[in-house]
């Protein structure tokens, strides 16, 4: 894992693991090797859970904002292959039913403790679909809160349909996806996609998971597993339905730039 774009740290006398994105320069903004970091650390923190040796997580991002979403700059590089370059993560490992963009929000499903999200300045796009794949996000009033995918002519598709209906109505998901309209920390609680709201939600996601931490280890996970599994529909269709429909506009995105070259 790259520690230039993903820390681990440790609390509560190990037994709160905290992931800290570690781009700051740019908003912890998404290029290829975070994508690959974060996908090392769920599987890292998964297998400390498994193992016991872990209670409870908090998922922070370092300096003025959590994840400003996908770095477009970083993705195409030198060239302007958008939809090439796009593609490129779409890409399954064996027997996964989600792809490297969906992986980095959908693994963290799979941890077997809760995860606590702990969300500021800038949660946009691809920060804001991995944030939704933590049980538990806390964010400060100001923050600012996007499905901004349709900004670049694309739709979400980082797990956000396994986890959203789960949240809020269609019809706020319908709005939010199709205008890509930023929201406050204090709106987004108001609708339902944060849980709530506080000045430092570093400290109160830490606070809260400490606090889990000091519960029964096996009560913790066996309540989780509880909720997640009454809670699912399958998510299979889901994953695959997202990857489908961003695939074909990347490939009609692709199909207009030989046109015209």
């Amino acid at each position: 894992m790259s520690e230039q774009r993903v820390r681990i740290d440790r609390e509560a006398e190990g037994r709160v693991a905290v992931v800290v994105l570690t781009r700051p320069e740019k908003h912890n903004a998404l290029d290829r090797p975070m994508f690959d970091a974060i996908d090392a650390a769920t599987r890292e923190i998964r297998a400390l859970a498994e193992a016991g040796e872990i209670s409870a997580v908090v998922l922070r991002g370092e300096g003025k904002s959590f994840c400003s979403g996908l770095d477009i700059q970083a993705i195409i590089g030198d060239g302007a292959d958008f939809a090439g370059s796009t593609t490129a993560l779409l890409e399954k490992d064996a027997g996964d039913i989600a792809n490297l963009v969906q992986r980095v929000s959908y693994h963290w499903k799979a941890v077997p403790v809760p995860v606590i999200a702990a969300l500021h300045g800038n949660v946009l796009g691809g920060g804001l679909q991995i944030a939704l794949g933590a049980d538990i996000r806390i964010a400060a009033p100001d923050a600012k809160l996007a499905i901004a995918e349709i900004r670049w002519g694309l739709i979400p598709d980082m797990a956000i349909t396994p986890a959203l209906p789960k949240l809020i109505g269609i019809d706020h998901a319908k709005e939010l996806t199709l205008t890509g309209r930023n929201v406050t920390g204090t709106e987004a609680a108001q609708l339902g996609l944060v849980t709530r709201t506080a000045e430092d939600p570093a400290a109160e996601a830490l606070a809260l998971a400490t606090e889990i931490a000091s519960k029964s280890p096996l009560a913790v996970t066996r309540a989780k597993q509880l909720f997640d599994e009454v809670w699912e529909a399958t998510d299979e269709q889901r994953l695959a339905t997202e990857e489908r429909l961003q695939r074909e506009i990347l490939d009609h995105v692709a199909d207009a730039a030989a046109a015209q070259g």
